[in-house]
């Protein structure tokens, strides 16, 4: 019989530990690093090696401050081939000092008001008339989302669709969803 009870007494531990465990590595890593929910999107970004290109615009554009900021923020992180595909220039042009209010709205085009999940933004997709959810990012301008199979996409007033390749990165001030494009307002 104490055989059995420290047999349960170890189990009990090993699953204890293992929810531990579980609840620590709840995020995904991105660009090879941890994404800490403790941390804020600037904290976390800044260590993704797949968001180089994207951190270096939020600090041209001056956006520090406000990504760090309590939020709660919603934000589709382009990859740095994202913006690697832009035309010849785009992202060189964009950083100059004289762009910077260009820049500033391309990068709030991937900033949405509150903390949305990818569940919850394909729920709202789902169970639209056309299929699609509506909504505005921070920028004012228009977003549009589309759940193809298990893939969520995002689409710009332009119509181009953005896969999110990595969902539901939580922050301390929000959520962050890697794409795989970059959303370019009008």
């Amino acid at each position: 019989m104490k055989t059995l009870k420290t047999f349960a007494a170890a189990a009990a531990t090993a699953t204890a530990a293992l929810l531990a465990t579980g609840a620590i590595a709840a995020n995904p890593e991105v660009g090879g690093a941890p994404m800490f929910e403790n941390k804020n999107i600037v904290e976390n970004a800044v260590n993704s090696a797949d968001h180089t290109t994207l951190v270096a615009a939020v600090k041209a554009a001056g956006l520090v401050d406000t990504l760090a900021s309590e939020g709660p923020f919603t934000v589709f992180a382009p990859v740095n081939s994202a913006f690697d595909a832009l035309p010849a220039g785009t992202v060189e042009t964009l950083l100059k000092p004289e762009n910077k209010d260009m820049l500033t709205k391309v990068l709030t085009a991937h900033v949405v008001a509150g903390k949305w999940s990818a569940a919850d933004i394909a729920a709202k997709a789902r169970a639209s008339s056309d299929g699609f959810y509506h909504f505005n990012a921070v920028s004012g301008d228009a977003l549009s989302a589309q759940v193809k199979g298990r893939n969520v996409y995002i689409i710009d007033e332009s119509g181009n669709a953005s896969r999110v390749t990595i969902a539901d990165v939580n922050q301390s001030n929000g959520v962050i969803h890697v794409v795989n494009s970059v959303l370019v307002p009008k």
